[in-house]
């Protein structure tokens, strides 16, 4: 049972996190401002306790405690900066009570965008296998989600598949540094907007693929953007009140004599069916 916790003052945090990000070169001169980590990992909080009212979280815990560090394998729900799924991810992590930090591995577009500095104040770094080898090497949990784009912004019709297009690196990674993968399979967070399509076609035709590394360019109906091509993911939007539900899987352990690939494969096929079965009597929204 997760123990309840007093509302988030919102309006206190938005005024600390502005005041903050006004200092401008002074904040970022500084390397580390109390005040400004304070107002980040407020609003972190905020966002985790909101999903589990809001979304109605249920997670699951196949796993009690871990004593070295792991690669944790998610899926993505819908949205690029903003995926109830992460959320989802981030109280799954809470409700494990771990000893060790936990890094993110976040996609390039974060810092293209401009707001890297201020994800990385919350644990996150580009994705990539140096990113993954400091956190390792320093002791910590290394969470990444594989599908990136291609999972985040899968049309409505795909929702209930963890989409990888064939990306394997996370396997390589867990072999490298003899830790286990963990998975970790939430269902629901793609019904949080209507996704007509993922765009690919379009992602291609405009060269996102090479600007921004984006091979999905979602057509979407939500709120309050209302019909919307790429924005939503990227910018705020109100999620539909779809009920989450998050399980955190056994670890698996590569084999002896096994390849990557073939890991990666078993990986991958386990969480798809874990989110079949989480999924199979679902109803939309209603969980």
């Amino acid at each position: 049972m997760t123990e309840e916790r007093p509302e988030p003052d919102f309006e206190q945090l938005s005024h600390t996190l502005l005041s903050a990000l006004r200092k401008g070169s002074a904040v970022a001169d500084a390397g580390i401002s109390g005040e400004l980590d304070r107002a980040l990992a407020g609003f972190k909080q905020g966002a985790i306790d909101f999903v589990r009212r809001y979304s109605r979280l249920e997670v699951d815990l196949e796993v009690q405690s871990l004593s070295e560090p792991v690669l944790f394998v998610a899926n993505h729900g819908f949205g690029g900066i903003f995926d109830l799924n992460v959320l989802a991810v981030g109280a799954a992590l809470e409700d494990l009570a771990l000893e060790r930090p936990v890094t993110f591995l976040t996609h390039q577009l974060a810092w293209t965008l401009g707001v890297g500095p201020l994800v990385e104040r919350l644990g996150a770094r580009p994705a990539s296998p140096a990113s993954a080898g400091e956190a390792f090497a320093a002791g910590q949990h290394v969470a990444v989600f594989p599908g990136g784009d291609l999972d985040a912004f899968k049309s409505w019709t795909h929702r209930n598949e963890v989409i990888f297009g064939g990306r394997g690196g996370f396997a390589r990674l867990a072999m490298e540094h003899r830790v286990p993968i963990i998975p970790i399979v939430t269902a629901g967070g793609g019904e949080s907007v209507l996704v007509l399509t993922d765009g690919e076609g379009l992602a291609r035709a405009l060269r996102l693929d090479r600007l921004l590394r984006l091979k999905a360019l979602p057509v979407t109906v939500s709120v309050p953007w209302g019909i919307n091509v790429g924005a939503v993911g990227l910018l705020p939007y109100l999620p539909l009140p779809t009920k989450l539900h998050t399980r955190v899987l056994q670890p698996i352990l590569a084999g002896p004599d096994e390849d990557a690939d073939s890991y990666a494969e078993r990986v991958h096929t386990a969480m798809q069916d874990a989110l079949t079965k989480m999924t199979a009597h679902r109803r939309p929204l209603l969980g």
